[in-house]
């Protein structure tokens, strides 16, 4: 296989490196820059810039000035550029893309899209029986008693190919599925069918890997001793192939590693089950092969690909309400009634914890018994609490925690001060009917209609899974390791619920793997989770299992309690644990 169409990522978030798209255009030959950063909160960041800065605003500004460190080279070399930090308002990112390119006396197409903000079509989606119920709780959208911010249906790639086969250099997208900006430039490479489900399950896997930038080439890796250095790490590079299989790699002379494990750990981010939706194709990546190539390239195939689902994903954000808190160190004895004292103290004084929509109280015991250092003395008291009448959680609420420094228990020490009142936001999951969707994209003075392959005449297929069988591993479990000495992890969030991917690194260790962690056995390693509801799934294509936690995140990251509003560290609290194994695994 010669012929091939090299997409590069240049950003995984927002934030990310901002010298990464310059590199990657001078680093080596790539055909299409691609940058990703778009998360869930993103969509509400980028609402309220629009609400302080004005109706032209919504965009990605960092984006600009990549774009203008690239545009120059990108012209000379042909490379296209696909990105989604078009967020809420593309039109106005395309425009100021344009301006650049005067700047610059350039000749490059710029195209956008758009259709996927439901939020003026609200009541239009309701009188026609929509109901955008919660994907995790059930409910409906209209018989919930909060406001809507940003409603965003998660478009596909076909909006994409339209704009290239169009003559776009410079395609801006809105809230398009994050591995979308990777098929699009695929299907336009080889101008594949709408129902070429592998070759397109193919090209979401590879878009799926390389989304969130270097944890594709060692970022975030269990194993991370693995990498040889960080500095100057390399962004993934997917070179994708006629039949929708691939090779990840990296630019040469980059940091950072590309193997087996590093796009293991990627592809099991941030998914449920193995059977990967999008609204061009539905991925099963419990079918694909991941095989080391040669020295940082990883090849992949194999995937199978089924016929898309007849609903759009919908990202719906919330105005939750307003909320404030504390953090408090607590040294020494008797640090549980120093918690007792201090929180019914905090609460009396405020009028009591009924008052407020949502309470949290965490006391996290990381003191240590005859302590060596003042810190390994120390537990820390978390309390957040929450409502939608601002003055409950505002100023006097802090100034009640803060009047009782001198008067309360011994050892008062604030962790981190206290938290600032202010707004958060709550996550909506929601499916939408795709006959609904109206996306549309904009080059060369036209408008062209894209609609949904679901709701074109494609006969359904979908792919049935031949069930495989994973070989148990005899002898007695007597050896005492830790859990990440054998197997790397990787989490995070998926709303308000969270991912936690497992995998091996041989057959043998994955048929312990297998048979030993049950939902049961993890939640015993992990009693925090005993409360949640836990799906598990199998990938023994790829040595790995996942396992998908309904709710822990509880309204998603902005409204999110827990230390780790985002799950990103649940992998290395598993991997921190003690299990016994059979000593054969770890001969070596």
């Amino acid at each position: 296989m010669t012929d091939s169409i090299k997409i590069a990522n240049c950003s995984g978030f927002y934030g990310d490196n901002l010298s990464i798209a310059k590199k990657m255009v001078e680093g080596g030959p790539i055909d299409v820059l691609t940058g990703d950063y778009l998360a869930e909160l993103t969509m509400t960041i980028l609402y309220n810039q629009k609400i302080k800065r004005g109706e032209d605003q919504g965009y990605v500004g960092t984006f600009l000035k990549q774009f203008k460190d690239v545009a120059q080279i990108c012209q000379e070399k042909n490379i296209k550029i696909v990105t989604n930090a078009g967020g809420l308002n593309p039109s106005s990112m395309a425009n100021e893309v344009s301006k650049i390119i005067q700047e610059l006396n350039l000749t490059l197409k710029v195209s956008y899209i758009d259709g996927d903000d439901l939020m003026p079509r609200m009541e239009e989606l309701s009188n026609e029986g929509e109901l955008l119920k919660n994907l995790d709780k059930g409910n409906d959208l209209f018989s919930y008693s909060k406001q809507p911010l940003t409603a965003n249906a998660y478009l596909g790639a076909w909006g994409i190919k339209e704009a290239l086969d169009n003559g776009a250099d410079v395609v801006v997208c809105p809230r398009v599925t994050d591995a979308a900006v990777v098929i699009g430039p695929a299907a336009w490479k080889y101008n594949w069918s709408r129902d070429d489900y592998d070759k397109l399950a193919g090209a979401l896997a590879a878009g799926h890997i390389i989304e969130c930038g270097a944890q594709a080439t060692g970022g975030n890796y269990s194993f991370f001793e693995e990498v040889p250095t960080f500095k100057n790490i390399g962004y993934p590079i997917a070179e994708i192939f006629e039949d929708g299989s691939f090779a990840i790699t990296k630019h040469p002379n980059t940091g950072g590693l590309v193997s087996v494990g590093t796009v293991t750990a990627q592809l099991l981010y941030e998914i449920g089950s193995p059977a990967y939706l999008n609204p061009d194709v539905i991925s099963h990546f419990d079918t694909l092969k991941i095989e080391q190539e040669s020295e940082d390239r990883v090849f992949v195939s194999g995937c199978r690909g089924s016929s898309p689902p007849k609903d759009h994903k919908v990202c719906i954000n919330l105005a939750g309400g307003f909320r404030n808190g504390t953090e408090l160190l607590i040294t020494g004895l008797d640090i549980e009634k120093k918690a007792e004292l201090i929180t019914n103290t905090i609460f009396d004084s405020v009028g009591g914890k009924e008052q407020f929509d949502k309470v949290d109280i965490q006391l996290h015991r990381t003191d240590k018994e005859n302590p060596e250092s003042n810190e390994q003395a120390q537990a820390f008291l978390r309390i957040d609490v929450m409502s939608s009448n601002p003055d409950l959680v505002g100023r006097l609420f802090s100034a009640k925690i803060i009047e009782l420094a001198l008067a309360n228990f011994p050892g008062w020490t604030g962790r981190s001060g206290v938290v600032p009142n202010g707004p958060y936001i709550e996550y909506w999951p929601a499916l939408v009917d795709s006959k609904h969707i109206k996306e549309k994209v904009h080059v060369d003075g036209k408008i062209i209609e894209v609609i949904p392959t679901s709701q074109l005449d494609y006969e359904e297929f979908y792919y049935q899974k031949e069930p495989v069988d994973v070989k148990s591993i005899e002898g007695k479990a007597d050896k005492e390791i830790y859990f990440g000495d054998l197997y790397g992890t990787r989490s995070g969030d998926k709303g308000g619920c969270a991912n936690l991917g497992v995998w091996a690194k041989t057959e043998d260790s994955y048929g312990f793997l297998y048979d030993f962690l049950s939902v049961e056995k993890l939640k015993k390693l992990l009693p925090d989770l005993n409360e949640f509801e836990i799906d598990r799934y199998e990938l023994p294509n790829i040595l790995s299992l996942n396992f998908y936690i309904h709710g822990i995140l509880q309204d998603g990251v902005s409204s999110s309690t827990r230390m780790d509003g985002q799950a990103k560290s649940l992998g290395e609290y598993l991997r921190a644990k003690k299990i016994l194994t059979p000593k054969l695994l770890t001969s070596n």
